[in-house]
Protein backbone atom coordinates (compact mmCIF):
# COMPACT_ATOMS: atom_id res chain seq x y z
CA UNK A 1 0.00 0.00 0.00
CA UNK A 2 1.22 3.51 -0.70
CA UNK A 3 1.27 6.55 1.54
CA UNK A 4 -0.70 9.77 1.13
CA UNK A 5 1.11 13.08 1.38
CA UNK A 6 -0.75 16.37 1.14
CA UNK A 7 1.44 19.43 0.56
CA UNK A 8 0.20 23.01 0.89
CA UNK A 9 1.27 26.54 1.69
CA UNK A 10 -0.09 29.06 4.14
CA UNK A 11 -3.02 31.10 2.85
CA UNK A 12 -2.01 34.21 0.87
CA UNK A 13 1.55 32.94 0.55
CA UNK A 14 3.15 32.34 -2.84
CA UNK A 15 4.01 28.74 -3.60
CA UNK A 16 7.75 28.11 -3.68
CA UNK A 17 8.90 26.99 -7.15
CA UNK A 18 10.17 23.74 -5.60
CA UNK A 19 6.86 22.79 -3.95
CA UNK A 20 6.00 20.13 -6.57
CA UNK A 21 9.22 18.26 -5.74
CA UNK A 22 8.42 17.86 -2.05
CA UNK A 23 5.85 15.05 -2.26
CA UNK A 24 8.05 12.68 -4.35
CA UNK A 25 10.96 13.23 -1.94
CA UNK A 26 8.76 12.63 1.08
CA UNK A 27 7.44 9.42 -0.50
CA UNK A 28 11.03 8.13 -0.82
CA UNK A 29 11.81 9.09 2.78
CA UNK A 30 8.59 7.43 4.00
CA UNK A 31 9.52 4.22 2.21
CA UNK A 32 12.97 4.31 3.80
CA UNK A 33 11.50 4.83 7.28
CA UNK A 34 9.02 2.01 6.73
CA UNK A 35 5.74 3.92 6.55
CA UNK A 36 2.98 2.02 4.77
CA UNK A 37 -0.64 3.07 4.49
CA UNK A 38 -0.03 6.34 6.29
CA UNK A 39 -1.35 9.79 5.59
CA UNK A 40 0.26 13.07 6.51
CA UNK A 41 0.13 16.71 5.59
CA UNK A 42 2.90 19.23 5.10
CA UNK A 43 2.31 22.95 5.40
CA UNK A 44 4.88 25.54 4.42
CA UNK A 45 4.44 28.88 6.18
CA UNK A 46 6.13 32.07 7.32
CA UNK A 47 7.82 32.75 10.66
CA UNK A 48 4.82 34.58 12.15
CA UNK A 49 2.55 31.57 11.54
CA UNK A 50 4.94 28.99 12.98
CA UNK A 51 5.74 31.30 15.92
CA UNK A 52 2.05 31.40 16.83
CA UNK A 53 1.84 27.59 16.69
CA UNK A 54 5.03 27.28 18.75
CA UNK A 55 3.61 29.67 21.33
CA UNK A 56 0.23 27.93 21.52
CA UNK A 57 1.41 24.33 21.57
CA UNK A 58 4.90 24.46 23.09
CA UNK A 59 4.70 27.69 25.11
CA UNK A 60 7.77 29.01 23.25
CA UNK A 61 7.15 32.50 21.87
CA UNK A 62 9.56 32.40 18.93
CA UNK A 63 9.67 31.12 15.40
CA UNK A 64 11.16 27.70 14.76
CA UNK A 65 12.10 25.72 11.68
CA UNK A 66 9.80 22.68 11.88
CA UNK A 67 6.93 21.46 14.04
CA UNK A 68 5.32 18.03 13.98
CA UNK A 69 1.90 17.18 15.33
CA UNK A 70 1.12 13.47 15.67
CA UNK A 71 -2.45 12.40 15.02
CA UNK A 72 -2.85 8.63 15.42
CA UNK A 73 -6.38 8.23 14.03
CA UNK A 74 -7.33 5.58 11.49
CA UNK A 75 -9.99 5.51 8.81
CA UNK A 76 -11.07 3.28 5.98
CA UNK A 77 -11.96 4.12 2.41
CA UNK A 78 -12.23 2.18 -0.85
CA UNK A 79 -8.41 1.79 -0.96
CA UNK A 80 -8.01 0.35 2.52
CA UNK A 81 -7.22 1.40 6.08
CA UNK A 82 -5.17 4.55 6.55
CA UNK A 83 -3.24 5.66 9.61
CA UNK A 84 -3.22 9.45 10.05
CA UNK A 85 0.40 10.11 11.02
CA UNK A 86 -0.14 13.85 11.49
CA UNK A 87 1.00 17.23 10.27
CA UNK A 88 4.39 18.81 9.64
CA UNK A 89 4.75 22.59 9.51
CA UNK A 90 7.92 24.15 8.03
CA UNK A 91 8.85 27.83 7.96
CA UNK A 92 10.19 28.88 4.56
CA UNK A 93 11.61 32.03 6.21
CA UNK A 94 13.71 30.04 8.70
CA UNK A 95 14.92 27.62 6.01
CA UNK A 96 17.58 29.96 4.52
CA UNK A 97 18.67 31.11 7.99
CA UNK A 98 19.28 27.48 9.01
CA UNK A 99 21.10 26.76 5.76
CA UNK A 100 23.44 29.69 6.37
CA UNK A 101 24.03 28.64 9.99
CA UNK A 102 24.82 25.03 9.06
CA UNK A 103 26.79 26.16 5.99
CA UNK A 104 24.73 23.98 3.66
CA UNK A 105 22.57 24.79 0.67
CA UNK A 106 18.83 25.26 1.04
CA UNK A 107 18.19 21.94 -0.72
CA UNK A 108 20.06 20.03 1.99
CA UNK A 109 18.37 21.98 4.76
CA UNK A 110 14.87 21.44 3.35
CA UNK A 111 15.50 17.69 3.18
CA UNK A 112 16.74 17.74 6.79
CA UNK A 113 13.61 19.53 7.98
CA UNK A 114 11.35 17.11 6.10
CA UNK A 115 13.08 13.98 7.42
CA UNK A 116 13.22 15.46 10.93
CA UNK A 117 9.46 16.06 10.88
CA UNK A 118 8.76 12.57 9.52
CA UNK A 119 10.79 10.93 12.28
CA UNK A 120 8.85 12.88 14.91
CA UNK A 121 5.59 11.66 13.36
CA UNK A 122 7.00 8.15 13.61
CA UNK A 123 7.14 8.58 17.40
CA UNK A 124 10.83 9.40 17.65
CA UNK A 125 12.25 12.16 19.84
CA UNK A 126 15.71 13.63 20.24
CA UNK A 127 15.25 15.10 23.71
CA UNK A 128 17.63 17.98 24.30
CA UNK A 129 20.03 16.92 21.52
CA UNK A 130 19.95 19.03 18.36
CA UNK A 131 21.98 18.99 15.20
CA UNK A 132 24.96 21.26 15.72
CA UNK A 133 27.42 22.48 13.14
CA UNK A 134 30.51 20.26 13.24
CA UNK A 135 29.15 17.88 15.91
CA UNK A 136 28.13 14.30 15.07
CA UNK A 137 24.77 13.32 16.58
CA UNK A 138 24.67 10.53 19.14
CA UNK A 139 20.97 9.87 19.80
CA UNK A 140 18.98 7.32 17.81
CA UNK A 141 16.67 9.79 16.05
CA UNK A 142 19.33 12.18 14.83
CA UNK A 143 21.69 9.38 13.82
CA UNK A 144 18.88 7.82 11.76
CA UNK A 145 18.03 11.23 10.32
CA UNK A 146 21.60 11.69 9.11
CA UNK A 147 21.68 8.14 7.66
CA UNK A 148 18.49 8.79 5.68
CA UNK A 149 19.80 12.12 4.45
CA UNK A 150 23.01 10.47 3.30
CA UNK A 151 21.00 7.87 1.38
CA UNK A 152 18.89 10.62 -0.25
CA UNK A 153 21.74 13.08 -0.80
CA UNK A 154 21.34 13.09 -4.59
CA UNK A 155 17.69 14.18 -4.45
CA UNK A 156 17.23 17.75 -5.66
CA UNK A 157 14.28 19.78 -4.39
CA UNK A 158 15.75 23.28 -4.56
CA UNK A 159 18.11 23.86 -7.49
CA UNK A 160 21.19 25.93 -6.81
Amino acid sequence: MANRVFVSVQEKMDEPVWLCKVEPFVQKALKRIGYDGEELSLLFCDDAFIQELNKNYRQIDSATDVLSFENGDEYEDEEGTWFCAGDIIISVETLPKNAAYFEVDENSELKRLLVHGLLHLNGMDHGDEHIEKGVAPEGEMLVLQEQILEELKDEILIAK
